[in-house]
């Protein structure tokens, strides 16, 4: 019989740690102890783009991702500036992601240096709390990088475990106990919650969790629509979202922020060319197709925009794509505005053996 633990489903979170810096430290053991900052060139201050990720000694700094790299530089000029090195990336999270493999009874990929592991098996919280230290001692071990883990009885408490003690930690919220994990946690933890529908909730009078569960159904569904259950459900705990092999692979872009604004279309129209050949690369190498593709401008205004198609069949085709991307920017570059950044993404990944007949399938 299972032990007073027991858990119907138990669920590991595994977040790498910085993972990109994490690399580059790896790579070049003099950077340790260093302000690290991977992104956008900073140009002494007058770059564009934005940070991709950074280490913990820069964001004592203020350095954080997705911060535009101008500002990271002002925040930290005597940081080291990286570009990114993405087929770096892509080999360091090849080789964790067969760690998590052999240890998950299913494995959920959700993003290069992040998974979930569904190890019901295990059947105790004990057990699964002790096949979440073997695999971050494997991982350290073998490929000399850190990483956090949540075990919980579902995805949403377990992502949120592994966020509770970075760097390295490892964080178990048994059933019981979800409600007083959740509690402190502001409404802004919960999956899907942003800015805006933060600052509502916080208008109806709602800044924790804690508070969140005095919130009747009605009242959120009112709000938010049918979110407004999703937000419920969250505050109790609740997710019942299986761990889905199948979303391994979500989308791959490529984005490009021009140096100044630029009205030359021909120059971002062959930007954006370059962005879909690196894309269709990146396809390529972790060999999907796609039948979805996005193309993304942002203007001098900090406006932005996308378009979007679905093709009735995956391509993994140059032409074809390339073709479609050029035909979703039309409107924008006939648009007569100056440029900021354009990008090119895909979707509806699938592995091209999927398309086989079954009769040529091994």
């Amino acid at each position: 019989m299972p032990g007073p633990h027991a858990a119907r489903r138990i669920v590991l979170h595994v977040d790498m740690d910085c993972f990109f810096a994490a690399v580059e430290e790896r790579e070049d053991p003099g950077l340790r102890g260093r302000p690290v900052i991977v992104g956008s060139d900073p140009k002494g201050g007058v770059g564009r783009g934005i940070v991709a990720t950074c280490n913990y000694e820069a964001r004592r700094y203020g350095v954080r991702s997705a911060l535009p790299i101008s500002i990271a530089f002002q925040r930290c000029p005597q940081g080291v500036y990286l570009r990114p090195r993405f087929e770096l990336y892509s080999q360091a999270s090849s080789k964790v992601m067969r760690h998590l493999y052999e240890a998950a009874d299913v494995l959920e990929p959700a993003g290069i240096d992040e998974a979930y592991l569904d190890v019901s098996s295990c059947g105790t919280f004990e057990t699964a709390l002790a096949r979440a230290h073997a695999l971050q001692a494997a991982i350290l071990g073998s490929e000399r990088l850190s990483c956090s883990i949540g075990v919980a009885p579902n995805k949403l408490i377990a992502k949120l475990a592994s966020d509770h003690r970075k760097p390295g930690g490892i964080t178990a919220v048994i059933d019981r106990r979800v409600g007083e994990f959740l509690d402190p946690k502001g409404v802004g933890a919960l999956r899907g919650v942003g800015p805006k529908t933060r600052d509502r909730l916080g208008e109806l009078g709602f800044e924790t969790v804690r508070d969140l569960r005095r919130a009747s159904k009605e009242l959120l569904r009112r709000e938010f629509g049918r979110f407004g259950d999703s937000i419920w459900q969250q505050a109790r705990g609740i997710d019942d979202r299986p761990v889905d092999p199948s979303r391994e692979a979500k989308s791959i872009g490529r984005e490009h922020t021009f140096d100044a604004d630029t009205d030359d279309v021909a120059g971002v129209r062959e930007t954006l060319r370059g962005c879909v050949r690196t894309v269709r690369e990146d396809m390529l190498d972790a060999e999907y197709w796609t039948r979805t593709l996005t193309v993304k401008v942002r203007f001098e205004s900090y406006e932005t925009h996308s378009r979007q198609t679905t093709l009735k069949l995956p391509t993994g085709s140059l032409a074809v794509l390339d073709s479609a991307a050029l035909s979703l920017a039309r409107p924008f570059l006939e648009a007569g505005r100056k440029f900021r950044l354009i990008g090119f993404s895909v979707g509806k990944l699938c592995p091209p053996e999927e398309l086989l007949p079954l009769e040529d399938s091994v």
